[in-house]
């Protein structure tokens, strides 16, 4: 295959915001591999794209497992040789509506594990087939609840949430994404790193249903999934460090 194609894999993409993302970006030309900690369920909507006429490729990839992960990014290897984008949509959220003052350890551990652990390793065992592009992008989902400029506002959407080890993994993740993108821009790298807040979106993510979630203010999936195909789909890729949502820029 050649370096031209757009070859680009999508964490937790068996459902919700990432099948979608992975079904908008398939329609527009580019080579999607679908990232599935269950293999038969990424198989499942692969077959659901496949009845639309949507092709992808999907891959198992747990991304709180070290040798999933080694597993994924050998096969991409093996199969294309290069990446050209990478979106790290996996993420949960293990609070169980705990006060600061009484969340467990091991929720706080289970939040960081996937949403920040667990993302810097696919990144870092990712970055080697990224930089085997002409251009690259590290799209990384985060949230406006890891916005401490958010938290602390009155007029903001999310100043009464509390999620609190949640809130945390995504604040963290927000740094990760702003160190790396100066890292490689430094090292004059064409690959640009971003951070994207989808909003509330009506999916199943946090244990309740889509219809649950739009009963509480959550927006469509295609609105929340818009600023993530937006930049996937962006040929000028200048934009990095940035925090964004459809809205436009996201305070930190």
């Amino acid at each position: 295959m050649t370096k031209t194609a757009t070859i680009t894999l999508i964490t937790g993409a068996n459902r919700g915001m990432g099948l979608e993302i992975a079904e908008e970006l398939a329609q527009k030309g580019q080579q999607v591999i679908l990232g599935s900690r269950d293999l038969q369920k990424g198989q499942a909507a692969q077959k659901q794209l496949a009845a639309a006429n949507i092709s992808v490729d999907v891959l198992q990839l747990d991304v709180t497992d070290p040798t999933s992960v080694r597993q994924a990014a050998a096969a991409i290897t093996n199969k294309y040789g290069y990446l050209s984008i990478l979106i790290n949509n996996a993420g949960a959220v293990f609070d169980a509506q705990k006060k600061p003052s009484e969340i467990l350890q091991s929720a706080l551990r289970a939040d960081f594990d996937l949403n920040y652990f667990g993302l810097i390793d696919v990144t870092q065992q990712l970055l080697p087939l990224l930089k085997k592009t002409p251009q690259a992008k590290i799209i990384n989902i985060s949230s406006m609840m890891g916005s401490i400029t958010n938290a602390l506002n009155p007029k903001s959407e999310v100043y009464r949430a509390s999620a609190v080890g949640y809130q945390s993994s995504k604040a963290a993740l927000n740094m990760y994404t702003v160190q790396l993108a100066k890292e490689l821009q430094q090292a004059g790298l064409p690959i640009t790193v971003n951070a994207i807040d989808p909003g509330m979106v009506a999916t199943e993510f946090g244990g309740v249903t889509p219809d649950q979630a739009k009963a509480m203010g959550a927006k469509p999936v295609d609105f929340g999934v818009a600023q993530t195909v937006a930049l996937a789909t962006d040929p000028d890729n200048q934009s990095t460090a940035t925090f964004t949502n459809t809205h436009g820029p996201v305070a930190w």
